[in-house]
């Protein structure tokens, strides 16, 4: 079983600064994708930003130039720092790994429960 655990979330003032983690527990070989993404009241659940285990990353449009995708293989965690937060940013941030029993066979999603964030002056 796998499993995951998102942290960070919480009350932020407009134009501020917050850092969200998740770290995944569990027997595997290799999580090929971490990702973030977030779903607003009345919205779609939307992609926030991937990174693959090459390291390669994108960005949903909205967050991009603003939050930093980050993965530690090691400490198998995933990290998001969003600068310069705006109103819409709010919603509930869920990571997402793509977890690997065996190294390039199918690769199985995973979800965390989700961390709420709230951009509010």
């Amino acid at each position: 079983q796998v499993s995951l655990v998102e942290s960070g979330g919480g009350l932020v003032q407009p134009g501020g600064s917050l850092s969200l983690s998740c770290v995944v527990s569990g027997t595997f070989d290799n999580i090929k994708t971490m990702a973030w993404y977030r779903q607003a009241p009345g919205k779609q659940r939307e992609l926030v930003a991937a990174i693959t285990d090459y390291g390669a990353t994108n960005y949903g449009d909205s967050v991009k130039g603003r939050f930093t995708i980050g993965r530690n293989d090691a400490e198998k965690t995933v990290s998001l720092r969003m600068n310069t937060l705006k109103l819409d940013d709010t919603g509930v941030y869920y990571c997402n790994a793509a977890v690997q029993t065996t190294r390039w066979l199918r690769a199985d999603s995973y979800w965390g429960q989700g961390t709420q964030v709230t951009v509010a002056s």
